[in-house]
């Protein structure tokens, strides 16, 4: 599935400032260089549509891209990347947090991890804190074309067991990757699945 319309709106540098609009919103976030922007042009079949930079912590304001005219897919900043300055760190903390807990458009949110690191202390940190405020999210893991099958299995695995330690139940999860396409039809498929829902 690519879309005939999805097309970059304008970046915000607060939740205040986003559009006023009776569009679903879903956003995408994860950790600096988690492979986000590469994520968002697979979805969409635009390769240039978010721009992909080597260097970490590239996306520093709420980006709107406009999907079919139907809904809204938010790029929000990357968390935890150590070079950027402490005062710049703090704006993104409160931007994403003003953006997730406020923001009556969001539908749900989808947390991207790098499937071959074991669990990192900012992923589980930001994750515990998204079930803490009972924010509905779902975890896309990334770059799934780096490992074999076996290393795939035993690195969810061990994901898995690192949430159970705080979670009753494991949240909604995707496999992807950018690079051979994998997920993205389920993906999608949930978007409009949620989108049937919002608009009856």
């Amino acid at each position: 599935m690519n879309f005939t319309k999805a097309e970059y709106v304008a970046s915000y540098p607060k939740v205040s400032s986003c559009p006023v609009s009776d569009k679903a919103e879903f956003a995408f976030i994860g950790r600096s260089n988690v492979g986000k922007s590469s994520l968002i042009n697979m979805l969409t079949g635009k390769k240039a549509l978010a721009k992909v930079s080597n260097t970490p912590g590239k996306t520093q304001m709420i980006n709107y891209f406009n999907i079919e005219d139907k809904w809204f897919l938010v790029d929000l900043p990357g968390y935890g990347y150590a070079r950027v300055s402490k005062d710049k760190k703090a704006t993104f903390s409160k931007m994403i947090l003003n953006y997730l807990e406020k923001r009556e458009n969001l539908v749900t949110s989808f947390v991207l991890i790098d499937l071959r690191l074991p669990l990192q202390k900012i992923d589980h940190e930001f994750l515990t804190w998204m079930g803490e405020k009972g924010l509905s999210f779902s975890i896309i893991f990334t770059k799934s074309d780096k490992l074999t099958k076996a290393e795939l299995i035993k690195n969810l695995q061990r994901i898995n067991n690192a949430l159970l330690q705080d979670w009753e139940s494991l949240p909604n999860h995707f496999i992807s990757s950018s690079a051979t396409n994998v997920g993205k039809e389920e993906i999608l498929q949930y978007i409009k699945e949620i989108l049937a829902t919002t608009n009856e």
